[in-house]
């Protein structure tokens, strides 16, 4: 503390409507429309906690941590304006997102307890999608079948999730917040996490008319299930959360890096010169 974060701006055709099965099939298009439907409102939460507790520190502590505040919050914000634009395509298709409204429905509990437990949602919030972050960049084959426009795009966000996974938890702490807590806290977040992807990918799936398709729910139990599945290989690595000493800086964010690295050209830092 305190990293730098690049605010990159990502240099891709968000305008061309997006294929009905984009992610080729219908279950893991389902599941990614899902998740980014939960991004811009969740995303401005995020913003929001980080705000309120720089606000919260005394000021040499402020000082420590806005440089990286500052650049979470670009990372965060540039984020929820790409999928937003993404979830358009999915509302001309005619999914309907709730998640999005459950979400600012909790926003003023969070808003009424003490900021830290806010932040502490937000930490937990934001391990979860570093573990899918690095599970995507570590197997590019799981959207082998997507046009290669919206391959960069999860894939760039997957790197800056990466990137900024530490920020939040280590706001967390210098708030003084208890190790129990933050625990507890993300024992919810989790179940919460898995109870609405499961129901708007769902929905999603309903929506789509892809519901009672046998090949549907085949593909979503390997693409959950199999031997690299999703959740095969996140469930211990979410666990990592709850041991005592864990810190989001321990797992290897080396693919996060390279591909940050080899794109820069994609995805270059605002402010930088155009070729």
């Amino acid at each position: 503390m305190s990293a730098t974060l690049t605010v990159r701006r990502l240099r891709i055709d968000l305008d061309t409507p997006l294929p009905r099965h984009w992610a080729g099939d219908a279950f893991r298009t389902a599941f990614f429309n899902a998740l980014s439907m939960s991004f811009p409102v969740g995303e401005q939460l995020f913003i929001d906690s980080l705000k309120k507790a720089l606000a919260a520190l005394p000021p040499e502590e402020r000082t420590r941590f806005e440089l990286e505040v500052r650049g979470f919050i670009g990372q965060e914000a540039t984020h929820r304006h790409v999928h937003a634009r993404f979830n358009a395509h999915l509302e001309r298709q005619g999914l309907v997102n709730s998640w999005e409204r459950r979400i600012a429905s909790r926003r003023a509990q969070l808003e009424a307890l003490d900021v830290r437990n806010w932040v502490a949602v937000t930490a937990a919030t934001e391990h979860l999608t570093a573990v899918f972050a690095e599970y995507l960049l570590a197997r590019p084959e799981v959207l082998a079948g997507a046009p290669e426009r919206l391959q960069q795009l999860w894939q760039w966000h997957s790197a800056e999730e990466t990137e900024h996974r530490s920020t939040a938890f280590d706001l967390y702490h210098a708030l003084g917040g208890a190790e129990g807590w933050r625990i507890g806290i993300f024992r919810v977040v989790l179940r919460m996490f898995l109870l609405d992807t499961a129901r708007q990918t769902l929905r999603n799936l309903w929506c789509d008319g892809s519901w009672w398709r046998p090949s549907t729910w085949a593909a979503g139990a390997r693409f959950l299930f199999g031997r690299d599945g999703f959740l095969t290989v996140s469930r211990p690595l979410w666990q990592l959360y709850v041991q005592a000493g864990f810190h989001p800086a321990q797992a290897d964010d080396a693919l996060s890096r390279r591909w940050l690295a080899e794109h820069a050209a994609l995805a270059p830092a605002v402010g930088a010169t155009t070729p």
